[in-house]
């Protein structure tokens, strides 16, 4: 005769000598010394177990330094686009009309590095005095919404 279920070793093994129940040396069973980790354990500075799973599941983030920046710090995330960006990608932003190149940028702020070629007409809202003056000397022109919000709370 077969049989059908095996008692656990719990119920088997509790007589003299059977402190281990048959998990090698009796303190591999005492606490969670012989366990290993749990979740993300052993990943740390030196050690490359588990590396590829990190990298799958967070990406290349997870390890290294962070930086000195502390999180309650205010970081400016204010869009910002250079004039050389905006000559590159001329046909993209704006589009050519009989006064020059039209440029609708509305949320950002127009910085002064590069050289201005064409007339461009641009609608922002912020540019640097270096932008301003680079445009106006091309024969282009540069309108500020927040000024132009402003006028018109005045008048109200």
């Amino acid at each position: 005769m077969i049989k059908t279920k095996k008692r656990k070793k719990e119920s088997r093994m509790h007589g003299r000598k059977m402190g281990t129940h048959g998990g090698g040396c009796r303190k591999n069973r005492k606490g969670s010394g012989h366990r290993g980790g749990v979740g993300m354990a052993g990943t740390g500075k030196r050690a490359d177990h588990k590396k590829t799973l990190v990298h799958k599941k967070y990406g290349s983030k997870y390890f290294g330094k962070k930086g000195v920046t502390s999180l309650g710090s205010a970081k400016d995330k204010s869009n910002k686009i250079n004039i050389y960006a905006i000559e590159m990608n001329i046909n993209k932003y704006g589009k050519k009309t009989s006064k020059g190149y039209e440029i609708n940028l509305k949320n950002y702020k127009i910085l002064g590095t590069g050289e201005v070629k064409n007339k461009l007409l641009i609608t922002c809202k912020e540019a640097s005095k270096s932008a301003v003056e680079k445009i106006k000397n091309a024969g282009g022109e540069i309108i500020l919404l927040n000024s132009q919000e402003e006028a018109n709370k005045e008048e109200e």
